[in-house]
């Protein structure tokens, strides 16, 4: 079985987030965002069991309805 990639593209964090890069940028400036890992000139990537982290975060944060 194929091991995942340790680091995803911004293109895949839209993916597994359902946010647009616009949203995403916007969260990281505000600090709202695992940080990215910069691989060189205009490429980041992130850590993918961070961004699996901030979205079962978010999952967990939601309210039951009453």
């Amino acid at each position: 079985m194929a091991e995942k990639p340790r680091l995803i593209s911004l293109n895949d964090v839209c993916k597994m987030t359902s946010m647009s890069r616009t949203m995403i940028n916007r969260y990281r400036a505000e600090g709202r965002f695992p940080l990215a890992v910069d691989l060189g000139e205009r490429r980041v990537a992130f850590v993918r069991e961070e961004v699996e982290a901030w979205v079962q975060a978010k999952i967990d944060a939601r309210k039951p309805h009453q």
